[in-house]
């Protein structure tokens, strides 16, 4: 028999994993959102039950995907007094997909060791359209038994799981996550300075876009972005505030080695300078916006040139409460 599904996070992402999950087959049964329409009109599509509440998620479901926004919401869902996932959670999976501090991961495995439940983080390097036709790619982290119990319900979220790695223990797939888009984001950047220079130079942009795809200039986020930049199209599909939340996460990596990375401090500063502008909704290719003559709002000021302060550490999730002792009614408190 399938497990039932259950999900907390029903944006744009998790929405669209649910649905793929339930064309494949699984009995998606329980949703929350903390916007509680968006899970309302996606219980009533699938079929599902909308919760009110965290605890009455994992009751429904036996396995709960997290797809949250940060280490505040993450603490949350996990650690929150009066409500959480992991009241009467023995014997339930947490797969958690949001772009977290490694050490949050951490945490949540060990909170949910405490009630006999157990946690997998799956990051996810893809979008919305891979959500929705269930080709994501995963970066899988947590004890490999874990992996294993729920590796049926992840390949049909991974190209039948032709694109999904397991790297290791908790924390693990975090740390790669970071760093992808670490990376992900100094090539959007650096190509909005290119394209920028190029629009000021009187260059024709779609030839300069043809020239940079055949020559070392090429990227994923060329072809990603490069248009949307020239066209000033930022629809959002991966907004700038998480490019900021992301880039700040690689930073507090870096100063945890004692390794300077100038080019991803001067990422994140461009990507703070977006929110900090009210452009923080916009997608990564928005900041564009900062390197094209003519573009950008009057708020998006040039930062002084100091050492950026290092990005707020997580909170950690507060103690789960205790299991019910054998034989007990299990009763939620």
């Amino acid at each position: 028999m399938l497990e039932r599904i259950g999900f907390v996070g029903t944006g744009r992402m998790g929405a669209n994993m649910a649905r793929r999950l339930k064309e494949c087959g699984y009995p998606v049964t329980a949703l929350y959102d903390i916007n509680a329409k968006s899970a309302l009109d996606l219980a009533k599509e699938l079929g599902a039950i909308a919760c009110s509440s965290l605890a009455d998620v994992t009751a429904a479901a036996d396995v709960i995907f997290t797809v949250v926004t940060d280490d505040k919401a993450m603490s949350a869902i996990y650690g929150g007094k009066k409500d959480n996932l992991l009241m009467g959670a023995g014997g339930k999976v947490f797969i958690n997909c949001a772009t977290l501090s490694p050490d949050v991961h951490v945490q949540v495995e060990k909170l949910a060791a405490r009630v006999r439940a157990a946690s997998l983080e799956a990051c996810m390097a893809s979008s919305i359209p891979q959500a929705r036709a269930g080709t994501l790619y995963l970066m899988l982290g947590g004890r490999s038994e874990v992996f294993e119990r729920v590796k049926p319900i992840l390949t049909r979220l991974a190209s039948e799981g032709q694109t999904m790695r397991y790297l290791g223990g908790a924390g693990r797939a975090a740390q790669v996550k970071a760093l992808v888009n670490m990376v992900m984001n100094i090539n959007t950047a650096a190509l909005a300075e290119g394209l920028g220079l190029g629009h000021a130079l009187g260059l024709d942009l779609t030839t300069l876009r043809e020239v940079f795809s055949q020559t070392g200039a090429n990227s994923r986020v060329l072809q990603t972005d490069g248009e949307d930049m020239q066209n000033r199209d930022h629809a959002c599909f991966f907004s700038a505030a998480h490019a900021a939340k992301d880039s700040g996460i690689a930073l507090r990596l870096a100063q945890a080695q004692k390794l300077d990375l100038p080019l991803a401090a001067a990422t994140y500063r461009q990507y703070q300078r977006m929110v900090a502008a009210g452009l923080g909704d916009l997608d990564k290719s928005g900041v564009a916006e900062l390197t094209f003559k003519g573009r950008g709002p009057k708020a998006a000021k040039k930062p002084p040139a100091k050492k950026p302060a290092k990005p707020a550490k997580p909170a950690k999730p507060a103690r789960a409460a205790k299991p019910a002792k054998k034989g007990g009614k299990g009763k939620r408190r």
